[in-house]
């Protein structure tokens, strides 16, 4: 009888670790978190819509702008800032990419947004044609928010700036490069076309 009391009462114990099912509220929990995990993906590239473009590039110590096709332009998160991306069309292949790291001034020209890069002392220059004056707008914002140097700018506001003065005194010097450039060649297009009217006819 007392080794029945002994398997009674081990028995007994038995039924109490039950309690381990406590547990089950993980499975919840990591859905709650995989969950809420989701849209701060996804968001940012939903909410951006693609912008239609007709792209144009000028090379450095080139005067004349060379079409590349049409192309689509979407802004991308990277970590904790974004870039925009410039895609043909067609083949879907990447054309230029902007972000924080460029070196680039952007500008509004009519339906047009006109890149400005710096490499070194050389100077690419991008011409994106929206379709229109509010797809512009959006665009040139994108883009400036994209490239804003916002680390630099909290970190060192007097390197920001000279780096910003930088940018823009060697684009000012290839602008005024090409107007000279222009010049020379419209002077000598001129002196050509007086020098065959001068010449006797026979």
């Amino acid at each position: 009888m007392d080794t029945m009391e002994v398997d009674t009462t081990a028995e007994s114990a038995v039924p109490q670790p039950p309690q381990p099912p406590a547990p089950a509220p993980q499975p919840s929990t990591s859905k709650v978190s995989e969950h809420i995990a989701v849209p701060p993906v996804q968001q940012p590239r939903e909410s951006f819509r693609e912008i239609a473009v007709k792209v144009h590039i000028r090379r450095p110590e080139r005067d004349a702008w060379v079409y590349l096709g049409r192309g689509m332009v979407s802004q991308e998160i990277v970590g904790q800032s974004s870039r925009v991306v410039v895609r043909a069309v067609s083949s879907q292949k990447i054309i230029a990419i902007f972000s924080e790291i460029s070196d680039l001034q952007a500008e509004k020209r009519g339906n047009f947004v006109v890149i400005g890069c710096v490499e070194g002392s050389r100077v690419i220059s991008w011409s994106l044609n929206a379709l229109n004056n509010s797809e512009t707008l959006r665009l040139l914002a994108s883009i400036e928010l994209a490239c804003y140097k916002c680390k630099q700018a909290l970190a060192d506001p007097r390197l920001h700036n000279k780096s910003r003065r930088r940018i823009e005194r060697i684009i000012k010097d290839d602008r005024r490069r090409r107007h000279r450039r222009r010049k020379d060649q419209d002077a000598m297009v001129d002196a050509f076309a007086k020098q065959n009217l001068s010449e006797p006819m026979e």
